[in-house]
């Protein structure tokens, strides 16, 4: 039997992973942040790293110790180490952002992960970044689908953080995980380091407004996320500086490219726009 470690096993990917893993007949171990990754990952094909700062805290000095830790415990345990990665290492390119998009990014975050990813890269050690956009998971309060876009649904209303038409990539995190254990299954087919983007869903808040109106018969309210808050409360609030950097990424329309994926996992079919909005909607009640 296979032994996948997952770090971050509480987390919006890391619970989600170790939920895809055992349910696929891995040995699934959980990590106890703050003990010893290397003795942990001790018998390990697979280290599952979604462990990252919550609520942005701290990127610059947390995600490089957080980098070192795994790097110690691949290099260790003779592991393979899969990555959740995003798009923030992209900045404002044109798309469809894949492997061979250049990363340019256009915020402090994106240059931590772009370095982080580099590290990994650069480390010599079996690396796979299985890339998303942003997370969906209807079970999931630390989404922004959830935290903002739909916190008002239930009162008929929609808050929109960018523009309306603006295309998003979305990765919904049962189907990306699934994903990630397919990956794994692959072994040594894979190139000792392997960028992967997850396609997922790509739709714009007004696919979004339009499926959710469909589905409950009646029409929806739009607000806008209130982005001059979050200017006027950034220097004391980490969480409003680090929020407002990353508008950008709701104004830039984007798509990630499916095409690696594809010939890896033929025949793989996640869930599209309508079963997600209905869980979503399921989720609350309506």
């Amino acid at each position: 039997m296979k032994k996948v470690l997952v770090l971050g096993v509480s987390g919006n990917f890391g619970s989600r992973a170790a939920q895809a893993f055992q349910a696929a007949g891995w040995q699934v171990a959980r990590y106890n942040r703050g003990s010893d990754m290397t003795a942990a990952a001790r018998g390990a094909d697979l280290i599952v790293n979604a462990l990252n700062p919550p609520m942005y805290h701290d990127w610059a000095r947390l995600v490089p110790q957080i980098t070192d830790s795994v790097l110690a415990a691949t290099k260790a345990s003779g592991a393979r180490v899969l990555v959740p990665g995003n798009v923030y290492v992209y900045g404002v390119q044109p798309g469809p952002w894949g492997p061979d998009t250049p990363q340019i990014p256009c915020s402090r975050k994106g240059q931590i992960r772009r370095d982080m990813e580099a590290r990994y890269r650069e480390s010599g050690e079996k690396v796979l970044i299985l890339r998303g956009g942003d997370f969906l998971d209807e079970a999931s309060g630390g989404t922004i689908m959830n935290m903002v876009v739909l916190k008002g649904i239930a009162k008929g209303k929609l808050t929109l953080a960018g523009g309306l038409e603006v295309p998003r990539a979305y990765a919904y995190l049962p189907d990306m995980a699934r994903a990630a254990v397919g990956l794994a299954d692959l072994g040594e087919v894979l190139p000792r380091f392997a960028d992967v983007p997850y396609a997922g869903l790509t739709f714009s808040m007004g696919d979004l407004r339009a499926e959710i109106e469909r589905q409950l018969g009646r029409g929806v309210k739009l607000g806008q996320f209130p982005w001059w808050l979050m200017s006027l409360t950034a220097p004391v609030w980490e969480l409003a500086r680090e929020m407002k950097e990353m508008r950008y990424l709701y104004e830039t329309p984007h798509v990630l490219d499916g095409g690696l994926m594809a010939p890896l996992l033929p025949g793989f079919q996640g869930i599209g726009l309508t079963e997600v909005v209905a869980r979503h909607l399921r989720a609350r009640g309506l």
